[in-house]
């Protein structure tokens, strides 16, 4: 008999071991536990032979004496470390793991099983989102702005952008800074520029909200608000919004609250390859 044959015989017969005692231990819990036995044959730990003392242990000790603490558990009373422990056992080595221990989650004391669903199968992609709300609040008031990522569409999801297992970038993001990490995406701004906007090149953030804000865009204010913050408008026909410029009594009554967007004359506002004083006043 070829030595071949006789390996794969002895593989096949090691997994079809395996996954009877598989079964085996399942049934056992599923005893007490009927309702989460049944749910645990069609997840992904199911489906790769995982039993129950692959997570909880306890075993035949448990089953005689169910009283006694001596399993696993996971949810209140057991520290975060020992319960990601015994995840890590298995998934330490994934390379979307190995930035865990930086990780804000980490240092939050945040479970594995805080997000990720074991007895029964993950929500779909789409509904990603509701998962991560539940702790960022503050991010879930910002994407349901009038402006927002399609974030609550289901087209754009948290995990597109930041790794919840840790990363090198601040913020866990997936790229080296914020800039890099929206070029993916918006690739037509990322230049080179003969003329560059020093906001632009430093830090997209510095005018946009990522997740969402009440001006068009993503802008973190309506124009010129956003535009004046840094630059001086009395130095420029631009005049600011406000009541005595949109309602009182002067020359230029009316004009505050009309038209008045900085990017209706200097359209190429993140750089410009134009020519001569048009290129650097990044006008269309």
């Amino acid at each position: 008999m070829p030595r071949m044959f006789v390996r794969l015989s002895m593989l096949a017969a090691t997994a079809l071991l395996l996954f009877a005692g598989t079964a085996l231990a399942n049934e056992k819990c599923a005893t007490c536990h009927a309702d989460i036995a049944a749910k645990h044959k069609s997840t992904l730990h199911g489906k790769a032979g995982k039993d129950c003392l692959s997570c909880h242990g306890g075993g035949d000790a448990h089953i005689a004496n169910p009283s006694k603490s001596n399993i696993i558990r996971f949810g209140k009373g057991v520290s975060a470390k020992e319960q990601n422990a015994q995840c890590q056992s298995c998934h330490g080595k994934n390379q979307k793991l190995m930035f865990w221990d930086s990780s804000y989650h980490k240092k939050n004391d945040v479970t594995c099983v805080s997000c990720h669903t074991v007895h029964k199968n993950p929500k779909p992609y789409a509904k990603q989102p509701e998962s991560c709300f539940q702790c960022h609040k503050d991010i879930k008031s910002q994407a349901n702005k009038f402006s927002h990522h399609p974030i609550i569409e289901g087209k754009v999801s948290c995990s597109d952008c930041h790794n919840p297992h840790g990363s090198l970038g601040h913020g866990m993001l997936k790229a080296e800074n914020v800039n890099q990490l929206c070029y993916k995406c918006h690739a037509d701004k990322r230049g080179p520029y003969v003329w560059e906007h020093p906001p632009v090149e430093e830090d997209c953030t510095k005018c946009h909200g990522s997740h969402g804000t009440k001006a068009a865009k993503l802008l973190k204010e309506k124009q010129p608000q956003l535009c004046q913050s840094c630059h001086d408008w009395s130095r420029h026909p631009g005049t600011p919004y406000g009541g005595q410029a949109v309602f009182g009594g002067s020359a230029s009554a009316g004009r505050g609250g009309l038209a008045r967007g900085c990017t209706g004359c200097h359209g190429t506002i993140h750089g410009s390859n134009a020519p001569g004083s048009n290129g650097k006043r990044f006008i269309r």
